[in-house]
Formats: structure tokens, sequence, C-alpha cells
């Protein structure tokens, strides 16, 4: 009963003060964007894309995001409400579900949200991984819609990375962002089986190489 109540409170109390305290903690950061002309190249095609992006990034990619408009897949576990009550304050609208639980539900909805024009956003390697290794939703998606793939995820000079599975990090105050949109990948409509797990493979090596070449612009390997 207890742990009930706390939960309900802190689901109505968390995403709030996390939103109102990332504005002032980000607002310090120094952000620069790369890849410009990859965003203008999908921008251009004229309809929906489908973001995609690394789970370590998610603390910052809801924040450098939050003028955008779109549809957000956030787990249905209990630490997803979380996440979907935080992408909900920053403008997003979301739909829940995940590999284990709920993800072809929550892929309908996606299906339906880029067919009334909206973008979609997804978590390359899921709710619980492996870290770095894309899962098929993202070109599933795709492929439903004929639409791109836009890789994205960001580096910075001073951070505190978390002992989560993937590894999330947080930026530290008046820390440099270095913020990288990718080369888009274009999934044809309605692609069979191994052409599926080609265009997977693809976006997992663009989604690495850009890795690599973020955390190599603050001296590091590896987040």
């Amino acid at each position: 009963m207890k742990e009930g109540f706390w939960y309900k409170i802190s689901l109505r109390v968390v995403p709030f003060v996390f939103v109102w305290v990332t504005r002032i903690w980000f607002g310090t950061c120094r952000v620069k964007t790369h890849g410009q002309e990859y965003r203008s190249q999908v921008d251009k095609c004229g309809g929906p894309v489908v973001a995609s992006f690394w789970h370590y990034t998610i603390l910052f990619i809801f924040y450098y995001m939050r003028r955008e408009t779109g549809v957000a897949m956030v787990s249905a576990s209990r630490d997803g409400e979380y996440i979907s009550r935080i992408a909900k304050k920053f403008g997003y609208e979301t739909v829940r579900g995940s590999r284990g639980k709920g993800g072809m539900q929550a892929m309908k909805g996606l299906i339906r949200a880029m067919r009334a024009g909206r973008n979609a956003a997804i978590v390359a390697d899921g709710s619980q991984g492996p870290a770095r290794v894309v899962q098929a939703g993202s070109v599933v998606l795709a492929s439903h819609h004929g639409a791109p793939v836009l890789p994205m995820l960001w580096s910075c000079n001073r951070y505190k990375r978390f002992s989560s599975w993937d590894g999330t990090v947080l930026p530290m105050p008046f820390s440099r962002i270095d913020f990288f949109y990718g080369e888009p990948l274009f999934v044809p409509s309605e692609i069979e089986a191994e052409g599926l797990e080609a265009y997977r493979l693809e976006l997992e090596r663009r989604l690495n190489d850009l890795y690599t070449k973020a955390w190599a612009m603050q001296g590091k390997k590896e987040h």
C-alpha cells in the first residue's frame, strides 16, 4: 500500500521537477550542432521522419528536441512511466511498449501517427539493450511508411555516467555538448525479412560510426 502510494506521488512530482530543473541545468551548457545538412535533407522530403538514437542519450535528447512535434515509443515498465510523463511535459505524444511487453501495439500506434503526418522517435537499442545494438523497430517503422531514419546522438566534455545497462549520461552544468545528426537511412516500403536485416545492420553501423566520431571529439573512445 505504501509503495503504491509513494509511487503515485513520485509520478506527479519527479517529471515536473525534472523538466524544470533540466531547463535551467541544460540551459547553462554550450551546444554545437553537427550534420545540419542531414537534417535539412530529410526536412526537404516533406514527410514524416523516424528519429533513431541510443538509449544513453535520452535525458538530453528530449530537452534538445523539445521544440519538435512527434510521437515517441516509451517502455511499458514502471520506470518507463516516468519517461513517458517527462516526454509529455516536453510536448511529445507517447505510445507505450517494448520488445517484451506491448511492443506490437505500440508499433501500430507509431504507424498510425506517421500516416497522419507526424514524426516518430524510437530508441534504437530498445529499453533493455544490449547497448548500441540496433533492434529492428526503427527499420520496420520506416519500411511501413517508406520514411527516412535520421540517426542522432550527442557527446559532451563533462558528464555523469550512471551504472545502468546503457550507461545513461547526464551532461554537467556549463559543459560543452556536441549534438550530431547522421546520414539518413532511406528504407524502401514493405521490404522482406532479409532486406530488413541488412538495413538494421546498416543503421547500427551508421549510429556506431557517429558514436565513435562524437566521442573522439571529446578525446574518448566511448562514454
